[in-house]
Formats: C-alpha cells, sequence, structure tokens
C-alpha cells in the first residue's frame, strides 16, 4: 500500500476512533451510569428499559472482568470503552473489505441505500415502521451469520458488541469509511492490519514512553511495538525459512525455486518429504497476520503469479508420505485435483499457520485477515459459498492470564477427580499469570511438565513410606494424592487437565452466567496457547517486540532469558529456536545492535553460532519499520540438528 494511501487511512482510523470514543462515554456515563473514574451503579438506574437493564448487567460483569491486580477500576472502564471502540471500528472495516471481495452484499458503502438492506426490507416490508427502517437489525442479522464462521470479531455475545452507535455518530462514521478517496483501500489484504496499527496514534506511544522508559504493562508494551512489517521483508524471511525448507524437500525440483527472494543455494541440504498437512508455521508474536497471509500464499498458491503452492506440488509428485493428521497420503484423502483444491484453504488454517499475540485485537485481527484469505482461495478455486467447508477456528491465540475470577477458579478445580487435578489446575493458573506481558516469551509448557512431574516424584516418595496392610500415611505436605492409586495416572495428567478445561469452555454459553462466560472464554484462550506451546514447528518467522520487558515482568523474565536478558527481541529469537524442530528455519526482523555490541556476546556465541547458525542476513539499517526510529537487520537461521 502507498504512503499516501496509508496517511488517508491513518486519518479515517483516528477520526473513527475519537467519535466512537466519544459516543460510548456519553451512553455509559449518561444513560448506563459507568463512569470513566471507575464509579459504578450498584444497580441498573429505574431509568433504563428491561432490555437496558441486561445490557448495564453484562457491561458491569465485563468491567469487573478487567479488573485484575493493577488494574483500577477506571482503566478497567476506559480499557472496555476502548475495547467497544476498536471492536465497532472493526467490524464495519471487515464489512467494507467483504463487500469490496464480493462475500456479502453490498451493505454500508450505500447506507440505506445498499442493494443488500433494500432486499432485507423486500422480504419483511413492515421494517420500515421501525426508527432507522430496520437498517440496524439488517446489519446485526449479517454480522450473525458471519459470526457463524468468525466469532472472534461477529460473536454477538462479546461484550464488545453491547454498544451501538447511536444515529447521528453512525451516520458519520459511514460518512468517513465510505469516502471516496479510500476506495481502493478496501481490495488490500494488509487494509485491517493498517487500521490496528493506527488505532493507537503516535501521540500515544511517544506520551508511554515520555511517562516510563520501560513499558509498565502488557497493552503498553503491545502498543509501543506496533510496527507493520512491509511486504517485501516478510517475502525476504518466508522466502528463505519456508520456502528454502519446501525447496530442500524438493531438491530444488519445485517452482518456489524461483521465489523473488530466495537466495539460491547452489549446496542445497537434502531433507526428508513431508505432508503439506504437517508443516507447522509459527509467528510467535503475529500482530496483524502478515507473515501468515504470505505463508498462506506459498502453501495454496497464487494463480496471479503462476505459483502452483506447496500442497498441489506435494499432490502431483508421485510417492507421498503419509500425514500425521489421517495416516494417509494426501492423494489417498483427496483423489482429484479439484478436490484437494476445494479443501486447501480450511487446510491451510487448520493445520499449517499459527499465531500467537499478547494484545487479543492483535489476533482478533489476524484470525479475520487469515479468514478473508481462506474466502479468496476459494473462490479462486471456483468453490461456491454454499459449497465451502466452515471455517471455525484459527490457531491464532492471545496469551493472557488464565482466568482471574478466583471464585470460579476454586469452583472449577474442587470439581475435578483426582484432587491433585484440581491443584495441579490452580498451579497452571499462577504459572500463566504473566502471560500477558511475556507472551510466547512464557515456558508455560515446562511449568506444566514440572508440576506433574513433582506430582510424580511425592506419589512414589509416599509409595516407598507405605507399609503392606497399611493406609497411606497422612498426608503432610504438598499434593493430595489420597485418591491416586496408580502411577500410570501421571502419564496422562496435563491431557487430563487440558481435557477438563475445554469441556468446560465448551459448555452452553446460554446456560451460563456473565461471569463464567468470560471466565469459559478465558479458560479456551489458555488451553489454546498451552497447546501452542507444546508443540514443535518446522518455520518461525517473526517481527518481534524490542526494548525492556514490561515492569511487571521484568523479575521473571531476567530468571528465565540469562542470556538474552538485555533485550526482547533477543529472547524470542532464543524462544524461537527452542520452539523449532531441529533443522527448522526461523526468521526475523530485528534491531541489528545483537549482531556487533558487546552486551549481545552471549547471545551471538552461544544461542546463534552453537544453536541457530544464520543461513540468509540483510543489514537494512533505519526506516523500515514505518516510523519506528530503529536500525534493523533481517536474517534467516537453521536450527543444529538433522530434521
Amino acid at each position: 500500500m502507498e504512503k499516501e494511501q496509508r496517511q488517508k487511512l491513518e486519518r479515517l482510523t483516528q477520526a473513527a476512533r475519537r467519535l466512537l470514543e466519544q459516543e460510548f462515554r456519553e451512553q455509559l456515563e449518561g444513560r448506563y451510569d459507568v463512569l470513566l473514574d471507575g464509579k459504578i451503579g450498584l444497580a441498573p438506574g429505574a431509568h433504563l428499559s428491561e432490555q437496558e437493564r441486561v445490557v448495564w448487567q453484562r457491561i458491569v460483569a465485563a468491567v469487573a472482568h478487567r479488573r485484575r491486580p493493577g488494574v483500577s477500576s477506571a482503566e478497567a472502564v476506559m480499557g472496555y470503552r476502548r475495547e467497544a471502540a476498536f471492536h465497532t471500528l472493526n467490524r464495519f472495516v471487515a464489512l467494507k473489505m467483504l463487500e469490496a471481495r464480493k462475500l456479502v452484499q453490498e451493505c454500508i458503502s450505500r447506507g440505506e441505500e445498499s442493494a443488500g438492506f433494500k432486499e432485507f426490507c423486500g422480504l419483511a416490508p413492515g421494517l420500515v415502521q421501525l426508527p432507522d427502517k430496520g437498517y440496524r437489525l439488517y446489519i446485526e442479522s449479517l454480522l450473525d451469520e458471519l459470526g457463524r464462521q468468525v466469532k472472534v470479531l461477529f460473536d454477538r455475545l462479546d461484550p464488545a458488541t453491547l454498544l451501538w452507535p447511536r444515529r447521528q455518530a453512525f451516520t458519520a462514521l459511514l460518512e468517513l469509511l465510505n469516502d471516496s478517496e479510500l476506495a481502493a483501500v478496501w481490495q488490500e489484504d494488509e487494509t485491517i492490519g493498517w487500521v490496528y496499527q493506527y488505532f493507537n496514534g503516535d501521540d500515544e506511544r511517544r506520551q508511554m514512553r515520555a511517562e516510563s522508559q520501560a513499558p509498565r504493562n502488557s497493552r503498553e508494551l503491545a502498543v509501543r511495538n506496533q510496527f507493520f512489517t512491509p511486504r517485501y521483508v516478510v517475502q525476504f524471511l518466508t522466502d528463505n525459512s519456508l520456502g528454502q525448507l519446501w525447496c530442500e524437500m524438493r531438491q530444488g525440483e519445485t517452482r518456489l525455486a524461483e521465489l523473488d527472494y530466495l537466495v539460491k543455494d547452489s549446496e542445497r541440504l537434502p531433507r526428508p518429504a513431508k505432508d503439506p498437512r504437517d508443516l507447522r508455521v509459527l509467528d510467535p508474536a503475529c500482530g496483524s497476520g502478515h507473515f501468515l497471509l504470505y505463508g498462506f500464499d506459498l502453501l495454496a498458491g497464487d494463480p496471479s503469479q503462476g505459483l502452483a503452492g506447496i500442497y498441489l506440488e506435494a499432490w502431483r509428485v508421485e510417492e507421498q508420505p503419509p500425514s500425521q493428521a489421517t495416516g494417509h497420503s494426501l492423494r489417498h484423502d483427496y483423489p482429484t485435483e479439484e478436490a484437494l483444491l476445494k479443501a486447501v484453504p480450511e487446510l491451510i488454517l487448520r493445520h499449517n499457520l499459527h499465531g500467537v499475540d499478547i494484545d487479543p485485537r492483535a489476533a482478533q485481527i489476524a484470525a479475520l485477515a487469515l479468514w478473508m484469505r481462506a474466502q479468496r482461495g476459494f473462490q479462486e478455486a471456483g468453490v461456491p459459498a454454499a459449497e465451502r467447508p466452515p471455517i471455525r477456528r484459527t490457531n491464532v491465540v492471545t496469551a493472557e492470564p488464565m482466568p482471574g475470577d478466583q471464585l470460579l477458579v476454586l469452583e472449577f478445580s474442587t470439581g475435578l477427580e483426582p484432587r491433585v487435578l484440581g491443584e495441579l489446575f490452580q498451579q497452571m493458573v499462577k504459572a500463566m499469570e504473566l502471560a500477558g506481558e511475556l507472551g510466547s516469551l512464557l515456558r508455560i509448557d515446562r511449568a506444566l511438565e514440572r508440576a506433574v512431574a513433582e506430582a510424580r516424584r511425592q506419589f512414589l516418595a509416599e509409595e516407598q513410606l507405605q507399609l503392606p496392610g497399611f493406609a497411606k500415611p497422612p498426608r503432610q505436605l504438598g499434593f493430595d494424592l489420597s485418591d491416586v492409586s496408580d502411577a500410570s495416572f501421571f502419564d496422562s495428567a496435563e491431557e487430563r487437565i487440558v481435557a477438563a478445561l475445554a469441556a468446560y469452555a465448551a459448555q452452553a454459553p446460554a446456560t451460563m452466567s456473565v461471569r463464567r462466560r468470560l471466565f469459559a472464554e478465558d479458560a479456551a484462550q489458555g488451553i489454546a496457547f498451552i497447546d501452542l506451546s507444546r508443540q514443535r514447528y518446522d518455520v518461525v518467522v517473526m517481527n518481534p517486540p524490542f526494548g525492556a520487558a514490561s515492569l511487571a515482568a521484568k523479575r521473571e523474565f531476567e530468571a528465565a532469558y540469562p542470556r538474552t536478558k538485555n533485550d526482547l527481541y533477543a529472547a524470542f529469537v532464543e524462544r524461537g529456536i527452542e520452539l523449532l524442530h531441529p533443522g527448522g528455519y526461523l526468521g526475523a526482523i530485528t534491531s541489528r545492535t545483537g549482531f556487533f555490541l558487546s552486551s549481545f556476546q552471549r547471545w551471538r556465541e552461544e544461542v546463534l553460532l552453537q544453536e541457530a547458525p544464520p543461513t540468509v542476513f540483510a543489514d537494512l539499517g533505519q526506516g523500515v519499520l514505518d516510523s519506528a526510529m530503529v536500525e534493523v537487520a533481517a536474517y534467516c537461521l537453521r536450527k543444529e540438528g538433522s530434521p
């Protein structure tokens, strides 16, 4: 996207944010008695209708849910307002992008004159009696339909959807979105990513840095590091990681050997072939998903570039390895090329692409961008909308603390059997407290393993103390193992905890209170983050945060990463290497300082040279990451060991 278009999009985003935040402040304070200073009425006002009373209860529950340690009542209310404004803007930006891709009928580009709304009114002529002629009902019905697949943004049960702009603000928002000078941006896949970056302006970032040298919390860490990665950097890093990996599997017999930014290697290392469904790509600080979107292109192919893509090339090979996912080869599961092409977009999102971010809004945007890219893939394969397999979820997750409602944590854990499972769950909740600060750097996989190992060690020690024919000795300290009879229980303890959480999170939301539903949603995110952390990947690509860790996590971060504690980006590289299979590739754009400053000597000698030596390196300098005042380098590393 050209700089002039980006500037126009930035002005739109900032104007829309001001408009929506002012509108929602007036509604929260003037209608619902929820004040920005954190004061909230003890009960809904007598002036509220029955429906508004329900809205009040849900808003109050959502604000209370944001009250974690270190978050004041005022910060919780302002955070809710900001989230509602961001969510509303994103939904309408998404509708503009879906219109441009003909994935929905014209719905907002001409407001109440839009073709889709006219058709809707034709089916229900009584709508004209409503104050807005039923336009809000139409938009909400459309969002509900989209929400059947893209719950991250269109779920009506999300508390961020409770507020709706009143007519004057709504009209003003549509005028901003429908500015003719912005018509071209809605076709661009990266538009919603730029909206995500521009929602937090440079003024806000400057103020944060002026008030504290280090980020004070996870939100500041996310906002300070919102720098969109240029397309050519994304291509360079992905071509020389995922592209290079596939070239090695194909011994150069692939169209991917002609990728624009792939550094040609005359002595390409041999690598065992894999079924494409078994290739895993991770962006551990994914932002709006730019790396994942280009990874999709390489996997699915790009007809405009004459690129068949990894899936189709693998299908055309005679000798095919079986997939770990199904036990069968690609051609066995998809006997025709047509059947494969119809399935590829959904397969990529289910098996290949994974992302983590500490900002739930970033994860939301990345998931939406991938869903839209998948719909374009279906279009390119000629799959009618009615025949497309549903995409219920992506592997993009938010790294955030497990449920913070201590009463519900206790309620859930005491219901687990045997009792040690509940105690292990509580330890897991404790271990996840800094997930929002550390993100992918949190080694939750190790924490869970250590807790289970300690419980197993205690069980075996108690067994040695038990005399034949006598009851178990009374519990001293540690875990309650009184109802565990066999050490084999610990072989599946981790899976049992995760399965219990999944069962809880899968309960029908309609049967839950707002508090329990929010608890279940947090639990579901926690499960997804743990699952992702326990996997290993063929490729890790990223534009990680740089600078100091947040103040809340400083001590734990420095203890966990003694070799790379002087900068977040160095620790992300260390963690990224850990998450790779042997022989896997890591691609990163970071500050270039690590390659020459003496303070990074351990990073260079112990992490890079010993564990994952560089394969390509580009010293790019300054002016690459938009407004970030940092000189950068882009490079790929190959983890030592045989694939």
